[in-house]
């Protein structure tokens, strides 16, 4: 348990560092530390100015993490993410060049504005951590996390991301507009400090996300917690709303974003409510309506809502090393 309570004891040291620049969203920064402790990607898909870039440069920041951004568009070519050879006139040789994907944290700046052929750059990254060039095969640094950003309402001159690169998103998220009061704070922070930028303090040192990401893989998960997940993502190719449901990697997604969340907690174990956290997150983008559902917003988070409400919550009993510890019993 003192490893488990270092990841939680950390983690919520780095929330609380980028809470210094991002106002009102605990619950948001919380699934993207989770996501990067589960070693996954984020997509952001909202509408303009609600800091999603302001996010993925202040968890850089504070997880002391090399940061690149991309601004996607429609003349981006696969070369400008991932590099290239280039010939040097005064050594008359060729020289590597890498891209900006060689960095531990790549903000894919409005992704669904670069060709498909662009986007497929990113594909080998975000799932073997690797990036081919003539041949030659250059490893990616350690850690290695995509943000990427969409608009969900500006569609001429973009490009849908295919299912397969949806698929590399462990979780898809929303930021939302702050409230009334939240934006007063925003305004009273900004008018405090007198200037744009927010300096933030480096919490981890770069090689200690690593570390923390071999301790959540040692939180333990009950064999019904894995039936829930396996239940669930079944469900979701049944409905008939749907015609193609989530993959086995959605299930993997689940796994891992429980896992986790309950580090996060300081628990070294799953219960129910962390796969129920992330239902949506990691569901909405692995589910292909059928047809005459896909101008509908509202029918993906219909049948995700479904879906949990009708598969049945397994009640955990406690293994022996947790027998003295109270367990979160399975609600339903």
């Amino acid at each position: 348990m003192a490893a488990i309570h270092e990841v939680s004891v950390l983690s919520k040291k780095v929330i609380n560092e980028v809470e210094r620049a991002v106002v009102g969203k605990r619950g948001l920064l919380e699934m993207v530390m989770a996501a990067a402790l589960a070693g996954g990607h984020v997509l952001f898909e909202d509408f303009p100015g609600l800091g999603k870039t302001l996010i993925a440069r202040s968890f850089a920041t504070a997880l002391g993490l090399d940061f690149k951004r991309i601004q996607f568009t429609p003349d981006l070519l696969p070369g400008d993410i991932t590099g290239g050879y280039i010939f040097n006139r005064s050594k008359n040789k060729f020289e590597m060049r890498k891209g900006p994907v060689f960095a531990n944290i790549l903000l894919a700046d409005e992704i669904n504005r670069a060709s498909p052929k662009t986007q497929s750059a990113l594909l080998e990254a975000m799932q073997e951590k690797q990036v081919t060039l003539e041949g030659e095969t250059l490893i990616l640094p350690d850690p290695f996390i995509v943000l990427a950003t969409q608009n969900p309402i500006e569609y001429e001159g973009t490009f849908p991301l295919p299912e397969a690169q949806l698929d590399r998103f462990m979780v898809k998220l929303s930021v939302g507009y702050p409230n009334a009061d939240e934006e007063t704070e925003i305004l009273r922070r900004r008018r405090e400090r007198m200037r744009d930028e927010v300096l933030l303090q480096q919490i981890l040192k770069p090689k200690q996300l690593p570390a923390l990401r071999e301790i959540v893989e040692t939180v333990h998960v009950d064999a019904d917690i894995e039936s829930y997940i396996a239940a669930v993502v079944h469900a979701t190719r049944q409905d008939r709303r749907v015609s193609v449901g989530a993959s086995p990697r959605g299930s993997l997604a689940f796994l891992k974003m429980a896992r986790a969340n309950a580090a996060l907690d300081g628990r070294d174990y799953v219960i129910p409510d962390d796969v129920k956290r992330f239902a949506a997150p990691v569901l909405s983008h692995r589910l292909i309506l059928q047809p005459e559902y896909w101008m509908s917003q509202t029918v993906a988070g219909d049948v995700i809502r479904d879906v949990m409400e009708k598969t049945p919550v397994p009640v955990i009993s406690p293994s022996p090393q947790h027998r003295s510890q109270n367990w979160e019993r399975g609600k339903g």
